[in-house]
């Protein structure tokens, strides 16, 4: 006999249920024939038939149970019942009877308190074992929240939880507040067998679980891995987790208003610049067309919020919408955009490109091309590369299609860990002991390097009131044929780039297109908030990164002319050559030496000392990351304001970050916060002062350096005269 759910399709079925056609398609309460009864043993079968109905797609949960752990009652949820797993039924085998429960109710859940409040303890290896009907997706949601009951006290539980050859959850131990873990597995046998196994001297426990069956268009068979050719890759065979479910527009979505009962996050707190977007909301626009996409895939309420990039003070903004997520490293990720397009007074109007960590997923998306009409919901897949990064960027910005106002939007966002070739969705324990070992050596040397760049942009600018003159770069003669030398350089609104003292390698435009295959999106290698990075080759086989700038606002002329110059001037180790540059056609490129063994950030063991750095300047601990041979000779108000303006200059929006002039002022006022620097005789010749400092600079080594070095140097008055120099 077929699902009562399904018979109920048709006009006939919903007259013959007493339901009326007008009233919300979701089924609530629907009791079973009298035929159908199920003997205790199968009760957990009771809830096979809630959610069936769909205002966009009709699906049959054929599979569903729903259990409440520990509980000795049944619990209504919505129109849903989890059943009390007390019974002697097949479904749970342990060795003990552990029922626990609370009075306690967890103070920041979305999901419904009662099913936190009991809990099935489980001091032995036990299993919950689900015969299964349809082979296929299934989800497996568990409930988690620790309390105390008699002597076991679930904070101090230490646990591993297992399916089908997959490792779910190992090692794991839970402080306080609740939480529901997610996954997906495609089932193909005839039972699923969920395992509990407490650690040495440990026991487990869980609150409550869930196991359905999921409708065949909601999880892809595969979809195109970024930054590969033509790479279509399979999903079919791999355990997902849902590692983030987030609702745009600043607002939840709780599990009652979605179909599959998902809680969809608020956006917000993943934002990294959220003065750069506005939110809207309008369901009533969303518009699910007949064999589209339907709310199985997200509910109204996603598609009818949407957080987008605010240009309407500033037509020329050019900045990304970007999210940030933690994530584990050594895993791929499946990443599902949501779109509708909510906010658009016509067709066409709309264009933007979509990025995950600086890579090109979609470029000039043209949502009005792929729905036909304003108001359509639309999804897109994309897998992401192995990652040793601790994080994973999102963003979303505007397309080089002409529009008055750029824009960009994101109206939902889904990331879904895939299971590794061992079979696990955990991070290795062994990846994570390695990690917390080398962390010790890597801020060493990150402290080191930091140092180091530090002083090599103080020397520059030492440097600087001597040499007034560009260092010519060598490189192939066929390209010096295009040099320009001793003319100068005009932009569009007649300012001069550099006098003919200044004159470099100035490249034409044509040759740039030749040397990055006219710009091919191939061959992106990385996208900041200056432009897109391109990798290339000249005439003569040598490699290069080109460096397009993405505006020709007067921010971006001036930034373009201060890396310029600055790298003209100025060699170091550390720093990338410069090879020439390109203004012709309003165009900003900037040409460096290709560095081929990659970023400086690619060699410090993957680990994000950035983002590592950054969380210590949050917590107001910059204390932690000092060098040890440092370590408390460093005034903790110096340390604070050296902090202040390095988070300020790693701003990702340009406008958000300071002026050469602002850090040159706040560097000074740091060294006057130290109050230990030797003062010396202003009227000496500052060529001996930048003698010597070179011969610091070339001393210096990584893990080791000294603010004596440089004690010759009154670093007050070299700093204020520069500054008056700038200003004049």
């Amino acid at each position: 006999m077929g699902c009562t759910a399904c018979q109920l399709r048709s006009e006939k079925g919903l007259r013959r249920t007493g339901l009326d056609q007008d009233q919300p398609s979701r089924l609530v309460g629907l009791a079973l024939p009298r035929g159908w009864r199920l003997e205790r043993q199968r009760q957990i079968h009771i809830s096979l038939f809630a959610d069936l109905a769909l205002p966009g797609g009709w699906f049959c949960r054929t599979d569903n149970y729903l259990i409440d752990c520990g509980s000795p009652t049944n619990t209504s949820v919505g129109n849903r019942t989890f059943v009390a797993d007390n019974s002697d039924s097949n479904t749970l085998s342990t060795p003990q009877k552990i029922l626990a429960s609370t009075t306690l109710e967890p103070n920041s859940s979305s999901y419904n308190s009662t099913l936190f409040q009991t809990a099935r303890i489980l001091d032995e290896p036990s299993s919950y074992t689900f015969p299964i009907k349809k082979h296929g997706r299934h989800w497996i949601r568990l409930y988690f929240f620790p309390f105390v009951y008699q002597s076991y006290n679930m904070s101090s539980a230490k646990f591993s939880v297992s399916a089908q050859n997959i490792t779910f959850l190992k090692e794991l131990h839970l402080d306080s507040g609740p939480q529901v873990k997610e996954y997906s597995l495609n089932i193909t046998h005839s039972s699923l067998v969920l395992t509990f196994t407490p650690s040495s001297n440990s026991f487990a426990f869980i609150n409550a679980l869930e196991v359905f069956s999921l409708p065949d268009e909601l999880i892809p068979e595969g979809a195109q891995a970024i930054g590969t050719q033509n790479s279509y890759q399979s999903v079919s065979n791999k355990a997902l987790e849902t590692v983030a479910r987030v609702n745009m527009g600043n607002k939840l979505v709780y599990p009652q208003e979605d179909a599959l009962w998902r809680l969809w996050v608020s956006d917000d707190t993943y934002l990294i610049h959220n003065n750069l977007v506005k939110f809207l909301s309008n369901p009533k626009a969303v518009n699910f067309t007949k064999g589209g996409v339907t709310d199985i895939i997200a509910p109204y309420s996603v598609y009818g919020s949407v957080t987008q990039l605010n240009s309407e003070s500033d037509p020329n903004v050019k900045a990304n919408v970007t999210w940030r997520f933690d994530v584990d490293p050594g895993f791929e990720y499946l990443v599902r955009f949501h779109f509708c397009d909510i906010v658009s007074p016509s067709l066409h109007y709309l264009f933007f490109n979509v990025y995950v960590n600086s890579m090109l997923v979609a470029r000039n998306l043209d949502l009005s091309k792929l729905t036909s009409d304003l108001g359509v919901p639309y999804y897109m897949d994309v897998i992401t590369r192995l990652s040793d990064s601790l994080k994973l960027n999102v963003s979303v910005g505007p397309s080089d299609i002409a529009n008055p106002y750029p824009n960009a939007i994101l109206n939902g966002l889904e990331i879904m860990k895939m299971s590794n070739s061992k079979g696990s969705l955990v991070l290795d324990s062994d990846l994570k002991k390695s990690s917390k070992m080398k962390v010790a050596v890597i801020v060493g040397l990150a402290v080191g390097i930091f140092t180091a760049v530090v002083l090599a942009i103080i020397l520059f600018l030492l440097c600087r009131r001597r040499r007034r003159r560009y260092a010519h770069v060598n490189h192939s003669k066929a390209e010096e044929n295009f040099a320009n030398n001793g003319m100068e350089s005009k932009y569009p609104n007649g300012a001069a780039i550099f006098s003919s003292s200044k004159a470099g390698y100035r490249f034409p435009f044509v040759a740039i297109q030749d040397a990055t295959d006219n710009f091919n999106e191939s061959l992106v290698i990385g996208v900041g908030g200056f432009g897109r990075v391109y990798k290339g080759k000249l005439r003569d086989e040598t490699k290069v990164a080109v460096k397009r700038g993405a505006s020709h606002s007067q921010q971006g002329f001036a930034e373009f002319q201060t890396e310029i110059e600055m790298l003209s001037q100025f060699r170091h180790r550390h720093l990338v050559a410069l090879i020439g540059y390109c203004d012709e056609q309003n165009e900003m490129i900037i040409i460096y030496e290709y560095m081929e063994n990659g970023t400086l950030k690619s060699h410090l063991e993957k680990v994000n000392l950035v983002d590592w750095a950054m969380e210590s300047q949050k917590r107001r601990q910059l204390e932690e990351i000092v060098d040890p041979r440092l370590a408390g000779q460093i005034k903790p108000d110096s340390l604070r304001k050296f902090g202040d303006i390095a988070e300020k200059c790693l701003a990702e929006c340009g406008v958000d970050r300071p002026s050469m002039g602002d850090v040159l002022w706040n560097l000074e006022f740091a060294l006057q916060l130290q109050g230990n620097e030797q003062r010396s005789n202003c009227d000496g010749e500052l060529s001996s002062q930048v003698n010597h400092v070179n011969q610091v600079e070339s001393s210096v080594s990584i893990g080791q350096f000294s603010m004596g070095d440089v004690a010759g140097i009154s670093m007050s008055k070299v700093f204020a005269q520069m500054v008056r120099e700038d200003m004049r």
